[in-house]
């Protein structure tokens, strides 16, 4: 009797949490709204293997203005740069040596990027709907699924500890090449950056066709950023 009264009384916890109180202890677990509000800029360098391919990855993040990435692989720079207004990427790989505009759909999945914490410092501001969808085993460990929900109709699924409340993995639905995949990122070695924590361990897989493995290297916060450098060249 007691071992089923524990149990009902511990899912009873389960759904008394909602997924904004999951958010919420995810956001503390960094630092704190506070900590977090006092970082305007983030740099960031990466070593990476990119299918067998090692290369740096430069990141710029400029608070709520705009966020750039540069690396160079097989001999060739891939810029992706988004901001406010928009986005944009050059990609020799894919026979463009230009800037092209990203399509509108692109656009909208990335679009947070341009925040230090996002999206989970600002769904709510943008419209977002956020869901406990319960519990899974992510990596061996139990982890609380939250669906966020984007106001185009877009969802994507975020796993966090249920331990550590940190972020373990992101699950959404991209389009490439035509086909529609599952992008899978997941998130560990969280550490000390500016006084938020930051995973500095990423694995990305989208689809099984395209894998990434990356580890932070260097890590600046509030550099002076001008914002011309996310202007389309």
């Amino acid at each position: 009797m007691l071992v089923l009264s524990t149990l009902l009384f511990s899912e009873t916890l389960i759904h008394a949490q909602s997924a904004d109180d999951i958010i919420d202890t995810y956001i503390k677990a960094i630092g704190g709204k506070k900590k977090i509000s006092k970082i305007s800029s983030l740099y960031t360098e990466s070593k990476a293997d990119i299918m067998g391919n090692p290369t740096v990855i430069k990141t710029t993040v400029l608070e709520g203005k705009g966020y750039k990435t540069e690396m160079e692989i097989m001999g060739s720079v891939i810029i992706t740069c988004i901001t406010d207004q928009g986005g944009w990427t050059i990609n020799p790989m894919m026979g463009g040596s230009s800037p092209e505009d990203m399509p509108e759909e692109t656009y909208n999945d990335g679009k947070n990027q341009i925040y230090i914490a996002g999206p989970f410092t600002i769904y709510k501001e943008q419209g977002y709907t956020a869901e406990l969808l319960g519990k899974e085993n992510v990596g061996g460990k139990d982890a609380y699924k939250v669906q966020l929900t984007a106001p185009w109709g877009k969802a994507s699924e975020y796993f966090f500890d249920t331990e550590s409340g940190y972020l373990v993995q992101s699950v959404q639905e991209t389009e490439a090449q035509g086909q529609v995949m599952e992008t899978v990122i997941d998130y560990s070695d969280y550490k000390n950056v500016g006084g938020m924590l930051m995973p500095h361990t990423m694995n990305l897989d989208v689809g099984g066709m395209f894998e990434m493995n990356s580890i932070v290297t260097k890590a600046e916060v509030n550099q002076p950023v001008d914002p011309s450098v996310f202007a389309k060249p």
